[in-house]
């Protein structure tokens, strides 16, 4: 048995981290250029600040007896986004790899604990994740993404994880350049307040779109980077798609995107009410198998994820 299949099989679900680049630049105080945590990767001080973030989440994993997803700080490594910045692409798939042996070791170093460690390549849009202003043909995607899912394959992670994608183009060539290099690969839709994604798409259609153009090829699907009650009636109101999702990362904070992107303090919502939220979505969603969460959420949260979905009986 694989670890992506012993992954699919889980119950109660595996544990990912929290919103990695709110932390490390709101409550942290590091910088970097476009949310670009990638470009921390060669910071000695964001390397242990880093060391320190996944070490409490694979602690609770360890507490909790289940497996975990490992992410590389890879969201803006699109080949794309180098210009923006400064470097070049063969230097920011550099990155790409040197972020893959920093979660190597600490995959390493937490093996005998935590036995079920999955290394999770991740890539974002190429775009704007809160608002794509051009949007990509499947076939542009994939030359676009390709070059960043290579390197993330070539480096050794077990699996990719597309994360706040905005529409289904974008999705499509993502989870093809993914089978190109053998890869499973995870599709995380975003969606606005109103549960559809920044594209318009209805989030069961983009699934089930995704799923008859790469012929069901992402291995589960995610919703990211979006407060529960943002899509709580899609999910609650859906059908056969709502099987297909196998992850959530949810926001803290109900605020819109547009809001969150001019916002210049930290919205760290309710942890205990982030934690019991999710679990009444597990009533609607029969084969989650991964939670964590994004923006505005840390140990706090997933830690009362953790508790409600692994500690305590929901009825």
């Amino acid at each position: 048995m694989t670890q992506l299949t012993r992954l699919l099989e889980a119950d109660p679900p595996y544990l990912t981290d929290g919103g990695m680049e709110t932390w490390l630049f709101f409550q942290q105080g590091f910088e970097a250029p476009l949310f670009a945590a990638i470009m921390l990767m060669e910071d000695d001080g964001a390397r242990q600040a880093l060391r320190r973030y996944f070490d409490g989440f694979l602690a609770m994993a360890e507490d909790a007896q289940t497996g975990f997803v490992l992410d590389t700080n890879t969201w803006r490594g699109c080949v794309e986004w180098a210009p923006q910045l400064g470097l070049s692409e063969d230097e920011l798939l550099r990155l790409s790899c040197e972020a893959v042996k920093f979660a190597q070791r600490i995959r390493n170093d937490w093996k005998s604990r935590v036995p079920e460690i999955l290394l999770n390549g991740v890539v974002g849009p190429a775009g704007d994740g809160y608002a794509p202003d051009q949007l990509p043909s499947a076939e542009q995607a994939q030359a676009m993404h390709g070059p960043q899912i290579g390197a993330l394959a070539r480096a050794g992670v077990d699996m990719i994880s597309a994360i706040t994608i905005t529409n289904i183009a974008e999705a499509v060539g993502i989870t093809r350049a993914a089978q190109s290099h053998r890869l499973p690969v995870i599709i995380s839709f975003t969606v606005e307040t109103d549960g559809r994604l920044p594209s318009g798409d209805l989030l069961g259609e983009s699934i089930v779109a995704v799923d008859e153009a790469t012929g069901t090829g992402p291995a589960y699907y995610m919703v990211n980077c979006a407060h529960p009650d943002h899509f709580r009636d899609a999910v609650e109101t859906g059908s056969s798609w709502t099987s297909r999702i196998g992850g959530l990362r949810a926001n803290a904070s109900r605020l819109s995107h547009e809001e969150l992107d001019v916002a210049e303090e930290l919205d760290d919502g309710d942890p205990e009410e982030f934690g019991l939220l999710h679990a009444q979505l597990t009533q609607f969603l029969p084969n989650l198998r991964v939670v964590g969460g994004c923006c505005g959420t840390d140990h706090r949260h997933v830690g009362k994820v953790s508790q409600h979905l692994h500690y305590t009986a929901v009825s």
